[in-house]
């Protein structure tokens, strides 16, 4: 009636919902991100509590045995971080405080260059002592505005709280929330959605104890070779390394950089030594462990990895990067399930309005 298609309607009102929702995400994205880590803590204990659930005698309560894993693993936390945080902290401020002076030493013209770059070591030098006068200048105020961002998190302790808290909460009543969920959709689309749950509930799993273990090997493997090789600020470098194993692709690359940057400026006789055991354990992370860690489900093309990761710097910084490939690998899984769908919709549709039609013709 005067041209009012209610189909289209239907697409502009869910378009409109859906903008709604991404604009009231980015104005909320502190709280966002603080559920999100909540989600992802809870990945991370839910193997243990499915394991303490194993052996759980039924007159236990569920939420005992869920509370129990939880005051386990944070009196964990609190021992490694009492027993390693001290040296972490030396070693950091003994850095913060060198900085200025490694940048000013003289270690650039001990540099070893390969032969062919040999004669254009003088234009090379200077470039390299103009961004060490440069970055000299900013080592201060940068070292200053690490700390005041140190100060700000530290002001906000009671996200740190929080997370553990809305992990429990998740694990206890998880199942009740996907249910309610699912009964709000009407039957031919719970269909979709219930595939859909499932997937992602598979691929966060995977993803986020892959990058678990993917940064203990990083932490281990880093730290034993880097105390071996006498590398300066060996413990620092292998936590760092390790915490950016959580940010996929820019991550590693910025580890290798950092290590490279403070060995060299250091006084580390033997750089291309570091570079060679870095690229062998890249090449058996990335070609053996990383592989076998995802399996099948989160992959995701380096182009949307890319694209994904500048996107994601731009909306909401490093937090942005961290959520960037599980965010596309959970629309991946959207698009194909949805893609699945309405494939098959339409071959039910098809095959009705068949059987319709041979029925009438019978009939005539």
């Amino acid at each position: 009636m005067l041209g009012f298609d209610v189909g289209a309607a239907r697409k502009v009102w869910t378009a409109f919902l859906i903008g709604l929702l991404l604009f009231i995400i980015y104005i909320a994205s502190t709280t966002v991100l603080v559920v999100v880590f909540a989600v992802f803590f809870s990945y991370l204990i839910y193997p243990m509590v499915a394991l303490v659930e194993r052996v759980r005698p039924r007159r236990v309560p569920r939420v005992a045995s869920i509370a129990i894993v939880f005051v386990v693993v944070v009196a964990l936390l609190a021992v490694v971080g009492s027993l390693f945080g001290v040296e972490l902290q030396d070693q950091a401020s003994r850095l913060v405080k060198q900085l200025p002076a490694l940048l000013r030493t003289d270690v650039q013209n001990r540099l070893p260059l390969p032969h062919f770059l040999e004669p254009l070591r003088e234009r090379i030098l200077e470039f390299v002592r103009s961004q060490i006068e440069t970055g000299s200048d900013k080592a201060v105020p940068l070292a200053r505005s690490l700390g005041v961002g140190v100060v700000h998190a530290a002001g906000n302790v009671i996200y740190l709280v929080l997370v553990p808290i809305l992990s429990f909460l998740l694990i206890k009543d998880g199942e009740k929330m996907r249910k309610a969920f699912l009964a709000l959709l009407n039957r031919p689309h719970r269909t979709l959605w219930v595939g859909i749950v499932d997937d992602v509930n598979v691929l966060l799993s995977r993803y986020v104890r892959a990058l678990l273990f993917l940064s203990l090997a990083t932490l281990l493997c880093y730290g034993i070779a880097f105390s071996l090789f006498g590398v300066p600020y060996a413990f620092l470098l292998a936590v760092s390394a390790a915490l950016l194993e959580f940010v996929p692709f820019a991550g590693p690359l910025a580890a290798i950089a950092i290590t490279l940057v403070v060995a060299v400026f250091s006084g580390f006789p033997h750089p291309f030594w570091l570079l060679l055991f870095i690229g062998l354990y890249r090449l058996f992370q990335d070609y053996v462990l990383n592989p076998y860690l995802m399996s099948e489900g989160v992959e995701v093309s380096p182009f949307l990895v890319i694209v994904g990761l500048l996107a994601g710097d731009q909306l909401g910084g490093v937090a942005g990067i961290f959520l960037a490939v599980p965010v596309i690998a959970a629309l991946k899984i959207v698009v194909s399930r949805a893609q699945v769908f309405y494939a098959a919709s339409h071959e039910q549709g098809d095959a009705a309005r068949h059987a319709l039609t041979g029925r009438t013709d019978d009939e005539a």
